[in-house]
């Protein structure tokens, strides 16, 4: 039997009852006392699980599966045709199957890679965009297949759509950390670190130590995902039972990262979760990260902080923190370090 089918919730229903729905329209429409009630919300979501669905957000169910379509097709080309756009240093571009493994995690002891395929995507920066001239770490442009027509502009839409949609969260969750609404306005702006995750999971042969992604902590600030009708993800609950989060129509399923638990001097959790497909479909998908800019410092919040609550992390770039969690997961970054990112910003 494996780990999540070992724990599963004796009250299935109790345990469902934690994932909360919040519902972003009155806050999205600009309602008079919706920032305040909607950070409230997160605030309670943040600290007791890490875990919440969010309703009428704005982004169209066309667009949304559109960009599975087109994640889709891309995954449906050969794989010759998809090593050509492989992984870079800057974390974009394809990543094949079986070359990932979750190293990083706190949480599990990861001695298998993980059996998936992904595709990064980031902000689509130019050639002539003065961080790709300079060769920035981590604020690189785009890879695109060369014959697969309304791939780009699909999964770009979709991109921006949830860009803009993460950005419009920022205050809502600054709020919930006790500060005011424009505390992180400065840590998004020029250009947030934001990645698109398109990833597709085949039936998990389960032997071992084995899963389509090892449990782990996200090493996002926020991280929205899309998800298909083929179930395999999985959460652990604070009691350490494992949950698999129902699909609710009409939501993204949003989950925080290690970013605002840093930054919440771990007052909020960054809850453990992985993936298992133990039916005969084939999974897909979306996973959006949601970031501060690279060059940006991670500071604990100021109300986070007092006598009892000392603060446990020093001001860290970024930059820093990024590269640490992708030279410990992805086989392709390892050997590029913090010298070459701190003799970049430094």
């Amino acid at each position: 039997m494996h780990l999540f089918q070992e724990n599963l919730p004796r009250d299935l229903d109790a345990a469902l009852s934690q994932l909360a729905i919040l519902d972003l329209g009155p806050y999205l429409r600009g309602e008079k006392g919706a920032l305040k009630r909607l950070a409230a919300e997160i605030k309670f979501a943040c600290e007791t699980i890490g875990f919440f669905y969010i309703s009428n957000h704005g982004i169209p169910d066309a667009l949304i599966d559109n960009a599975f379509a087109q994640s889709r097709r891309f995954h449906a080309l050969p794989l010759a045709e998809k090593k050509k756009l492989p992984l870079d240093k800057h974390n974009v571009g394809y990543l094949a199957m079986n070359a990932s493994v979750q190293k990083h995690s706190t949480v599990h002891k990861a001695t298998k890679p993980n059996q998936n395929e992904s595709f990064f995507i980031t902000h689509d920066r130019g050639p002539d965009h003065p961080d790709v001239i300079a060769g920035i770490p981590l604020r690189g442009g785009n890879y695109w297949p060369e014959d697969l027509p309304g791939f780009r502009e699909g999964v770009m839409s979709y991109f921006q759509a949830l860009n803009n949609l993460g950005q419009r969260l920022v205050p809502a969750f600054s709020v919930a950390l006790g500060m005011p609404a424009d505390y992180l306005d400065d840590d998004f702006a020029d250009e947030n670190n934001a990645k698109l995750r398109l990833l597709h999971y085949p039936p998990t042969q389960v032997e071992d130590n084995d899963f389509g992604t090892g449990p782990h902590t996200d090493n996002s600030f926020m991280t929205i995902l899309a998800r298909d009708k083929t179930p395999g993800l999985a959460i652990r609950l604070p009691s350490g039972e494992w949950l698999a989060p129902p699909l609710i129509p009409g939501t993204f399923l949003l989950n925080i990262g290690n970013m605002i638990r840093r930054m919440s001097n771990d007052r909020f959790l960054s809850t453990p979760h992985g993936v298992i497909v133990d039916e005969d479909t084939d999974r897909y998908s979306m996973a959006y990260f949601h970031s501060p800019n690279v060059k940006r410092a991670i500071n604990v919040a100021p109300s986070c902080v007092d006598a009892e609550h000392p603060e446990k992390y020093p001001p860290t770039l970024y930059a820093d923190l990024i590269r640490e969690f992708y030279n410990a997961n992805y086989f392709h970054q390892e050997g590029h370090g913090k010298a070459e990112i701190r003799n970049r910003y430094d």
